[in-house]
């Protein structure tokens, strides 16, 4: 979709970044992103997509967007651990005091110059089948929507956020493929796509890390072997995905980078569980409170320890820029979208390779 009949203005909002040599500074691609997008505020643009690898410091853009449009701006993301990440950033770069960015999730429901919420409780429905949250947002002024992993957009729970269509609006994602082939939806949604840049581009001027993949076969046990021959066709894909031998590879591959900083992802919460049991690892899930999956996300930046499991949350928006082996134990369903995301964990710009194993069942063929 191409809007021509030109946004509502927003409140305004007084913003600049700490950009410096000491601090940071916008490298080029990111000034041609926001550029393209911003265009000197013409109602030829205001409203796209930019599409940049993960690692690629697409936070960075939205913030220097909102510094440019100079409105209240809404940020709508992911999860509890994004909206934090979100907060952080923010702060670190902009001239706002953090009492000017709200949080709004859980029991911390405020609003601000800049407010960040979830997409989650945006669309929550109460049981008189009304949207309490939305109508909220809807009220105020925004002068920006940013989209942060706008591919998620399609969903139709989440279409309900694409009717704030009278604002700016920004999407930005590192993969706009969709296994539901609706991938042409976020153009309808938020508008026609304004920049991108390939992987392999921002791998060979080094400013995203250069990767090394690897897959590896584990071949099941006889008795597994028969349990899968034996299974119906939807049970197949988990007792492959599960195959208790596995975690042996996994053992040899920790033993044999120790030095590396270690992401373990699982698809299943029995397999994660089981791994960070057996081996003696942190594990974060959907179970681990916020409180907590800061202080162990902490850790593992201060690398007081070098190796942790995750469960599906760590697809998005985990901020861990040292991270450099990536393990992936299952997926789902060999889903393009989850393995470029998770990929992404990995691809902070570094001195050394990063590398990604990805292990698979191997079946016997004497059956």
């Amino acid at each position: 979709m191409q809007d021509e009949a030109g946004f509502m203005e927003g409140e305004p909002l007084t913003v600049d970044l700490k950009e410096s040599e000491e601090t940071f500074t916008l490298r080029q691609y990111q000034k041609e992103a926001v550029g393209l997008f911003y265009a000197q505020g013409s109602f030829s643009a205001g409203h796209g997509v930019i599409v940049l690898p993960c690692g690629s410091g697409k936070t960075l853009v939205e913030i220097a967007t909102m510094v440019a449009i100079k409105q209240k701006t809404l940020v709508l993301t992911t999860g509890m651990t994004s909206v934090k990440q979100w907060k952080r950033e923010i702060i670190d770069k902009t001239t706002l005091k953090a009492e000017q960015v709200a949080e709004y999730f859980g029991h911390t429901k405020t609003l601000a110059d800049v407010t960040i919420a979830t997409y989650q409780i945006l669309t929550y429905r109460n049981a008189a089948g009304e949207f309490p949250h939305f109508d909220l947002f809807d009220k105020e002024n925004w002068g920006l929507i940013i989209y942060d992993e706008v591919h998620l957009l399609p969903a139709p729970v989440f279409r309900i956020t694409a009717s704030l269509q009278t604002k700016r609006r920004l999407g930005l994602t590192a993969t706009l493929v969709r296994e539901d082939g609706r991938e042409k939806d976020v153009f309808a949604l938020i508008g026609p796509k304004r920049y991108e840049v390939p992987w392999k581009d921002m791998e060979e001027q080094g400013f995203i890390a250069k990767t090394i993949c690897v897959e590896v076969k584990v071949k099941q046990s006889y008795d597994e072997s028969m349990s899968y021959a034996l299974a119906e066709n939807r049970h197949r894909f988990r007792i492959a995905a599960e195959n208790p031998r596995k975690i042996d590879m996994l053992r040899d591959l920790l033993i044999q980078y120790p030095d590396k900083q270690t992401l373990i992802i699982g698809e299943y919460i029995t397999q994660i569980e089981q791994i960070a049991e057996e081996i003696q690892i942190k594990i974060i899930s959907g179970k681990t409170p916020q409180k907590e999956r800061e202080q162990i996300f902490q850790q593992f930046r201060d690398k007081e320890i070098n190796t942790l499991v995750l469960s599906r949350v760590g697809n998005f928006a985990i901020d861990l820029p040292d991270a450099d082996l990536l393990i992936q134990m299952s997926g789902k369903y060999g889903s393009r979208q989850e393995e470029a995301q998770r990929l992404g964990r990995v691809l902070r710009p570094k001195k050394r390779w990063t590398q990604v194993f990805v292990l698979h069942a191997c079946f016997v063929s004497n059956l």
